[in-house]
């Protein structure tokens, strides 16, 4: 009988926050960025409020203690072929929140020059909300499109159990949620149609040399 193996598999992580306090600190430093730079950037966003990447040096302590939980993830993935034991690589994280209302989404994108991307939800804005029209779910796409379909775009490939392979992926935030994959990744946010407000922070880690 012909044996099935699944090859070159992609990680997504996901994973709490455990401090109500340091959430709570989070929202407020971002609000605080808001009000003084109103206008953002815009970079991947279609509509809300997208800060600079510098949220590291604005965010304070409840920043630094989130790249650090972002980081212990990454260690926690990662191997150093070389040095298996003792990692020669440490992270430099960069960081930036994201603030979205009623219609507002992220087109498809990826953070290259990165290792690990994550993103951490400080309030997911749906208010308690289940209705899965809402929108606003984080979209991950498989990273061998189009090549797997493109001959014949109504065959699907069988898990070994028989089941359709999945081309895309999709997440629905919870306040308190943080996921991280690699930076690679092509990820979206669809349209978000809740009352509340949505506050994420995305982070990329990239690896540099230990001192």
């Amino acid at each position: 009988m012909a044996q099935t193996h699944s090859l070159f598999s992609t990680p997504f992580v996901v994973d709490q926050l455990q401090s109500e306090a340091g959430i709570a600190a989070l929202r407020e430093v971002i609000e605080a960025e808001q009000a003084r730079d109103q206008e953002g950037v815009s970079i991947s966003n279609l509509g809300g409020w997208h800060s600079n990447t510098e949220m590291i040096e604005w965010g304070g302590e409840a920043a630094k203690a989130l790249a650090l939980k972002a980081m212990e993830l990454a260690d926690a993935y990662t191997l150093d072929d070389k040095s298996p034991n003792d990692s020669r690589f440490g992270w430099i994280p960069e960081m930036w929140a994201n603030v979205s209302g009623k219609g507002n989404a992220n087109q498809y994108h990826t953070h290259p020059g990165s290792f690990w991307s994550a993103v951490a939800y400080i309030d997911d804005g749906y208010q308690g909300d289940d209705d899965p029209s809402l929108g606003g779910h984080l979209q991950v796409l498989d990273p061998r499109m189009p090549m797997v379909r493109m001959t014949a775009p109504d065959l699907r490939i069988k898990e070994s159990n028989g089941t359709p392979q999945v081309s895309e992926m999709s997440v629905r935030p919870k306040t308190g949620m943080i996921v991280m994959f690699p930076s690679w990744l092509q990820h979206a946010v669809r349209p978000f149609h809740g009352n509340g407000t949505r506050i994420s922070i995305a982070i990329n880690l990239t690896p540099g040399l230990k001192a």
